[in-house]
C-alpha cells in the first residue's frame, strides 16, 4: 500500500513494526535528537533525493535504494551497480509517499533526512522512529555545513575516518572559492537572477536553498529582498530588476530566451550572460540540492567571476566524479556535461 505522511503518522500496525536491534551507542543529530544507532550500521534508508545523494557519494553499498530512479542519461555518470538499485520512495518532501511495509521489509539500520531542519521535520523522524523501531537522524543540509554533515554522517555509521576524506574535500573547495570572494568588492559582484520553470519565472527567494550557492558566491540575488522559499514572478518584474546574469537548470528556457522579444532588454540577455547549469548526474546548482553542488561551486564561480577564476573545469569535474560518484568520465563524457553552459 502507498501510504502519505498523514497515514503514516495516524499509526501502524503492530504487526510491521520492526524489532529493535541491539544498540551499541548514541550520536546527536543536528536536530538535537539523541539517535540510538547499532552496532553495525550497513543498510540506509534516504528519507529523500538529498539524502540519498549524500549516501551515494559516501558509501554506495549502503543505500538501500533512490528515492526516485536515476535516468539512463545519469547513470553513465554513476559507478556500476548505482542504477540497479530500485526506486523505494520517499518519506518526505513534495509527493512524500512510500510504501512502509516495503520499508520494514529493507530492513534499514537507519533513516535518513538531510535538509531543512524544522518543528514538521522533527515531529515525523520521532513519530516514524517510534512506530518502526528504526532510528531516525536528522542532519543540515545547507552547503555551507557540507563538511560537518559528511562527518555527522561518519558517526553514524561509524565510519569516522571514511567522512573525513570528503569532509575535508568540502572544506578545501569552500574555503579555497571563499577566499577569492572576499576580496572582490561589492560594486564588483554581479546582480544575479535564477530561473526556473519552463518560462524562466519561478525563482529563489533570499535565502532559499535553491540558491543558497549563488547567495554563498557574494552575488547579488535581485529576488533576495523577499525571504523565503521559491515564488512566482512575472516577466514585468524580471525587467524592472534587469539583472547581470541569468542562470537556469533549464534547457527549453536557455535556448528561447536569448531569441525572445519580452528578455530582450535585459542586460544579462544583451550580453550573453545566460548560463544553464549542468544536471548529470544530478544538477551542479539545484534539483536536488545536496553535495552535488561542491563540483557546481567552480561551475558557478567561474561564471560569475570569470577573471577570477581561470582553472579548467574539466580536471576539477573528472576529479570529483571519481570521489564522489564512483566512476571516472571520459573527456567526451566531460564535454558533454559541460558543452550547453550557455
Amino acid at each position: 500500500m502507498i501510504i502519505d505522511r498523514r497515514t503514516l503518522l495516524s499509526g501502524v500496525s503492530a504487526v510491521l513494526v520492526a524489532p529493535r536491534l541491539a544498540h551499541a551507542a548514541t550520536v546527536t543529530d543536528d536536530a538535537g535528537r539523541t539517535v540510538t544507532i547499532p552496532d553495525k550500521v550497513e543498510r540506509v534508508f534516504a528519507a529523500g533525493p538529498p539524502a540519498s545523494i549524500l549516501l551515494y557519494t559516501f558509501a554506495p553499498e549502503l543505500l538501500l535504494g533512490w528515492t526516485r530512479a536515476p535516468e539512463p542519461a545519469a547513470c553513465e555518470y554513476l559507478g556500476a551497480g548505482a542504477c540497479d538499485k530500485p526506486e523505494v520512495g520517499r518519506l518526505t518532501g513534495r509527493g512524500n509517499t512510500t510504501n512502509l511495509e516495503v520499508l520494514l521489509k529493507l530492513k534499514p539500520d537507519l533513516i535518513l533526512d538531510v535538509g531543512t531542519i524544522n518543528d514538521t521535520y522533527v515531529s515525523l523522524a520521532n513519530r516514524v522512529q517510534e512506530q518502526t523501531g528504526v532510528p531516525y537522524a536528522l542532519l543540515d543540509g545547507r552547503f555551507a555545513a557540507a563538511a560537518a554533515t559528511y562527518r555527522k554522517l561518519g558517526e553514524l555509521t561509524h565510519r569516522q575516518s571514511q567522512a573525513e576524506t570528503f569532509a575535508g574535500y568540502a572544506d578545501k573547495t569552500i574555503t579555497t572559492i571563499k577566499s577569492r570572494i572576499d576580496k572582490i568588492a561589492q560594486d564588483q559582484r554581479p546582480r544575479v537572477y535564477y530561473a526556473r520553470g519552463p518560462r524562466g519565472l519561478q525563482t529563489g527567494l533570499g535565502g532559499s536553498i535553491n540558491v543558497e550557492t549563488i547567495e554563498f558566491l557574494g552575488a547579488h540575488n535581485v529576488a533576495g529582498d523577499r525571504k523565503g522559499g521559491m515564488a512566482n514572478v512575472s516577466a514585468e518584474q524580471v525587467l524592472a530588476w534587469n539583472p547581470d546574469v541569468i542562470i537556469t537548470i533549464e534547457p527549453a528556457f536557455a535556448a528561447s530566451v536569448k531569441s525572445d522579444p519580452v528578455w530582450a532588454p535585459i542586460k544579462a540577455v544583451q550580453t550573453g550572460r545566460i548560463y544553464l547549469s549542468p544536471r548529470l548526474p544530478f544538477g551542479w546548482v539545484d534539483f536536488p540540492p545536496s553535495v552535488n553542488r561542491l563540483i557546481g561551486l567552480w561551475w558557478l564561480a567561474k561564471a560569475l567571476y570569470p577573471d577570477r577564476f581561470p582553472e579548467d573545469l574539466k580536471p576539477i569535474t573528472r576529479d570529483f566524479y571519481q570521489r564522489f560518484y564512483h566512476a571516472t568520465p571520459t573527456d567526451a563524457q566531460i564535454d558533454r556535461v559541460l558543452a550547453a553552459q550557455h
